[in-house]
């Protein structure tokens, strides 16, 4: 079964281990966590709760809830949900960051994990629109918002800016 679980103590085995084989930054999803040892990964982990709750967060940061996408027992994916957008946001990586582990790409899992973030991001974001943002190299992921009614709203070079729009 799939489903998304917060970031929580009770899981910091799986956690960790997951955490620190994910790459310092594939296709723009930066994990500062990469390579990490379990005891940094525990003192981690406490910012990473309270980051989700408001605190410890460093100048200029938003609340951000790291959730991880787990099929039955093993983590598959790793979801960032930023809980508003500041100016940097709304111009960059905008609410939502995902990572799907390589071995579990290409069965719509991305696309699963982010139907189900989408809801909670339409309990918790105050904008009218969820934000994303996604590397022009990185069709699958593009596929996976289209298909969960995201669209694209503009483009540089190097990126696609995407919104979804929450019903009202």
């Amino acid at each position: 079964m799939l489903y998304l679980k917060k970031a929580n103590t009770d899981d910091t085995e799986k956690e960790y281990l997951f955490v620190r084989d994910v790459p310092a930054d594939e296709n723009g999803f930066i994990n500062e966590y990469h390579g990490i040892s379990r005891k940094d990964f525990d003192d981690a982990l406490v910012t990473i709760i309270a980051n989700s709750e408001g605190a410890r967060l460093p100048e200029g940061y938003v609340p951000d809830t790291t959730y991880f996408l787990w099929n039955d027992n093993e983590i598959i994916g790793e979801f960032h949900l930023r809980h508003f957008l500041c100016e940097s946001l709304v111009n960059g990586a905008g609410h939502i960051g995902y990572y799907i582990a390589p071995k579990y790409r290409g069965r719509g899992f991305g696309t699963q994990g982010l139907a189900m973030l989408l809801e909670r991001a339409c309990e918790l974001v105050p904008e009218e629109e969820i934000y994303l943002r996604v590397r022009r190299s990185n069709p699958a992921s593009l596929k996976a918002m289209l298909k969960n009614g995201c669209y694209i709203h503009h483009e540089d070079e190097e990126h696609f800016f995407v919104r979804f729009k929450k019903e009202v």
